[in-house]
């Protein structure tokens, strides 16, 4: 269960992104987060991750105050955040290399795992999500819909339970973009993941989310929630629901500016 109790956070010389927010989470929960640029989706990614702390309250993650990035939660960036100089198979393998480096610490890899071999763990995600005939490429020589899933594979190999997405689609064309989509509801379903997701796209977090954090301007306040029970499921994008999901979110939006 993720909680956020009374969160205050505002950068360096800024005014307040977050004033007195609370929101919840549940353990399994697909949720997206909606919102305009500038509005703090990121910035509550990053203090869900971790890479931040707030001035005031706390975030718990099953229980625990998070004070540091933990090493049970997975984050996927937009960028991808690949190494140019490694292969797709280097890369996708880099967290268990850091992992086993480290041990056990509980820091860098949970205090119950140790790893002893990377291969095993890497190697079937390069198939499931189609790698195998790049692994040995290295960023610049495949397309962006690769690189990204390289970026999955590299965080699904380490077994996380919380699953953060920054607007990891917006770059890619429609087909890569929907594909990936599906990818993602898919593995969610599987491994009982909880997924945060925010994007800036009003389909996307109809599509996606099961409940739909939307925020508009700073300082935010309160957890605007949707709940959208069909979101992530088959066959959503095609039922009188969608669309119906989308106007609302959208006149929410137009009425926040």
């Amino acid at each position: 269960m993720i909680a956020l109790q009374g969160i205050e956070f505002s950068y360096p010389g800024g005014e307040p992104v977050f004033k007195h927010f609370n929101w919840t989470a549940e353990p399994g929960d697909l949720w997206a987060v909606l919102g305009p640029s500038g509005c703090g989706k990121s910035t509550l990614l990053y203090l869900l991750a971790g890479l931040r702390q707030p001035r005031a309250g706390r975030i718990l993650i099953d229980g625990k105050v998070l004070e540091r990035p933990r090493p049970r939660t997975g984050l996927i960036l937009q960028d991808y955040g690949l190494l140019p100089w490694a292969t797709v198979a280097e890369n996708a393998a880099l967290g268990l290399r850091l992992r086993r480096f480290y041990g056990p610490d509980g820091l860098h890899a949970p205090p119950d795992e140790r790893v002893t071999e990377v291969g095993p763990r890497v190697e079937p995600w390069l198939d499931r999500l189609g790698l195998s005939t790049v692994r040995d490429s290295y960023p610049s020589q495949i397309s962006g819909g690769q690189r990204q899933r390289t970026a999955i594979a590299r965080t699904l190999a380490l077994e996380p339970d919380l699953l953060l997405m920054d607007e990891p689609f917006a770059s890619l064309d429609a087909p890569t973009r929907e594909g990936l989509q599906d990818l993602v509801l898919g593995l969610h379903s599987e491994r009982d993941l909880t997924v945060v997701l925010v994007t800036h796209a009003v389909e996307e977090a109809a599509l996606i989310g099961r409940r739909i954090l939307v925020l508009r301007q700073p300082p935010i306040r309160e957890a605007l929630i949707f709940d959208n029970p069909g979101g992530g499921t088959p066959g959503f994008r095609a039922s009188p629901a969608y669309p119906a999901m989308i106007t609302a979110l959208r006149q929410v939006l137009d009425g926040g500016r």
